[in-house]
Formats: structure tokens, sequence, C-alpha cells
């Protein structure tokens, strides 16, 4: 299951993270957040122990949002040691989410 990112847990979960990490930022109301729901989930299960999935509800963590211009969701940051090296805009397939997280790994 994907971890709940929030602006507490932002720094030790993402910024400390000996693993690639993926951010999902999005909303309950946002109809191709869901879409991509499923696909979040899957990778989850799929990354566990090689790398970190996370889902950040921008409506609740405000900062975070923020901090990295999240400005139309879903947006999928993808984050090496501390950095964000690369990011998806908008519902995509899934093997566009794994190709840029096989690349980090």
């Amino acid at each position: 299951m994907a971890l709940e990112i929030t602006d507490a847990n932002f720094e030790e979960l993402v910024l400390n993270s000996d693993k690639p990490v993926m951010l999902d930022f999005w909303a309950v109301w946002c109809g191709p957040c869901r879409m991509i729901a499923p696909i979040v989930e899957e990778m989850a299960a799929e990354y566990e122990g090689k790398a970190v999935i996370g889902k950040v509800d921008v409506d609740s963590n405000q900062d975070v949002a923020m901090k990295y211009g999240i400005r139309n969701i879903p947006t999928v940051l993808f984050v090496k040691n501390g950095e964000v090296v690369d990011k998806q805009v908008g519902a995509a397939p899934k093997q566009a989410f794994t190709t840029k997280l096989d690349a980090l790994l």
C-alpha cells in the first residue's frame, strides 16, 4: 500500500530516504487522480523494499505542494537523494511511471 505522505513526515520519508521515491500528488475530487490510483497502489506492492511509493493529498498538505510548485494534479514526482529528478504531470499509463522509476533503481 502506498504511504500517506504529509507535511509532517515529508522530510523523514522522502528527503531522507535511501531509496528512490515516487510521489503522487492528488485530491479526492480529482477524476484523473482516481484513474491512476490503482496503478500507484500496484506499484507500491511491486516495488516494496526497492522504492518508496507515496501519496500526498494536496488539500491536506499544502506546504509540500507549494514547495514543489504543484499546480496541476495528478502530478507524480520522482525523488532520489532528496532531489526531484523527474516528473509526470497528468494521468498516464503504468509503463510511463515504471520506466521513470526503474531508471532510478
